[in-house]
């Protein structure tokens, strides 16, 4: 598909703050974004294009913020894009800019995701402003209790997923919940608030917004930091309901996933990639996307968890920042994902790095789990070819 190579040469983020009126909506995602920019020792001026996304408008009420935006990212005269795909709006944002460099349309392009949910209200907006809506967590309860009797994984799994991204959040200074004393027995004796989900074991409200300056191969070898390679990309949807729709392993998410590792030649996704940043906003989805990834088979997504691999040390690291189970600003989460693999891969991960990360995977989906976005980064263009 691609033209030419895309890298990513600058990231920034912010976290949510103390209070509401700490910082404006668009001072937020400025914030972010100038953080990208000096990371990649540019300036506004340098960006050639903007691509924006974050979830439903309703969320904070500002309709069509692509435009209220565009002074505070330097965007004025500029092309500038919105993008948004539900929960995965994060991902697709970002491969939306990197096909903008893959294509030769342009040089360098800025891309930014946000949400600032202490000004809105997602519960109304994820139920198309209505009240009285189930939530996410209540759509996506039956399809944990699914898999959990479909693999037959004993129940402490998800307490055990939820302590390890809640540790791990710890070691990251951007993430929004940080509790250091969480333990087993606290997340199982937490209230259950859509079974089998446990309080401890759900995503948190977040504000908080992420940038990525994305350029092509004659741009990331003038940065003065090492550059993380864009080596495959992928976005897939499908319906949310028809007629013998897998729910647990949604095709989806199948096809998106095996579309990276074409892409990339990964032929062992296990062996050929060193983490993975997947999209966890309730504990029981870390086994349900392994084995839908086709990264574990069936019914050994839940042992990967139980024997430590996706520990930050273990043999395949999951969500060493913490997740979505830590950070979850919406429309944010997805492209959060894709930012720390690519974090990881340029070793600048600080305390929540990975070991020898090469080839990192990133993942975001969304709606009723039928919007997929991946892609596959690493340190190297060649990176994939070194580890066979």
């Amino acid at each position: 598909m691609s033209s030419q190579p895309a890298a990513v040469i600058g990231i920034g983020q912010t976290k949510h703050k103390k209070r509401r009126d700490d910082v404006s909506l668009p001072g937020l995602v400025r914030e972010a974004a100038q953080r990208a920019l000096d990371d990649a020792e540019l300036t506004w001026k340098d960006i050639d294009a903007v691509v924006l996304g974050k979830a439903p408008d309703p969320f904070e009420g500002v309709m069509m913020p692509e435009l209220s935006m565009a002074d505070a990212l330097g965007a004025n005269g500029k092309p500038m894009m919105r993008v948004h795909t539900a929960g995965s709006v994060g991902g697709s944002t970002a491969l939306v800019a990197t096909h903008l460099v893959q294509t030769g349309v342009h040089d360098r392009v800025l891309t930014v995701a946000y949400e600032k949910q202490a000004e809105g209200n997602a519960q109304w907006g994820l139920a198309g402003g209505r009240s009285g809506g189930m939530g996410a967590g209540g759509i996506f309860a039956p399809w944990m209790r699914s898999y959990i009797k479909q693999s037959g994984a004993p129940e402490d799994i998800g307490w055990k997923v939820a302590v390890k991204d809640r540790l791990n959040a710890c070691k990251n200074p951007y993430a929004h919940l940080q509790l250091k004393d969480i333990t087993i027995e606290a997340v199982k004796e937490s209230p259950v608030i859509w079974d089998p989900i446990h309080f401890h074991e759900s995503c948190p409200s977040s504000d908080g917004a992420v940038a990525m300056v994305l350029t092509n191969e004659k741009g990331a070898k003038k940065a003065p930091r090492k550059p993380a390679w864009v080596l495959a990309t992928a976005m897939r949807s499908e319906l949310g309901v028809f007629p013998g729709r897998n729910n647990v392993r949604p095709q989806a998410g199948v096809e998106c996933a095996h579309m990276i590792y074409d892409q990339a030649g990964i032929t062992n996704p296990r062996e050929q990639i060193d983490m993975a940043e997947l999209y966890v906003p309730f504990s029981w989805y870390e086994p349900m996307w392994l084995e839908g990834h086709d990264i574990a088979g069936p019914g050994e997504g839940w042992q990967m968890v139980a024997d430590g691999s996706t520990e930050i040390d273990g043999s395949f690291p999951v969500n060493a920042s913490g997740g979505v189970l830590s950070t979850n600003p919406i429309g944010a989460s997805g492209m959060i994902r894709f930012a720390e693999a690519a974090l990881q891969v340029r070793g600048e991960a600080g305390e929540h790095q990975v070991k020898d990360a090469h080839v990192a995977l990133a993942q975001a989906y969304g709606g009723s789990a039928q919007y997929f976005a991946m892609w596959l980064v690493g340190d190297e263009l060649d990176a994939v070819a070194k580890k066979k």
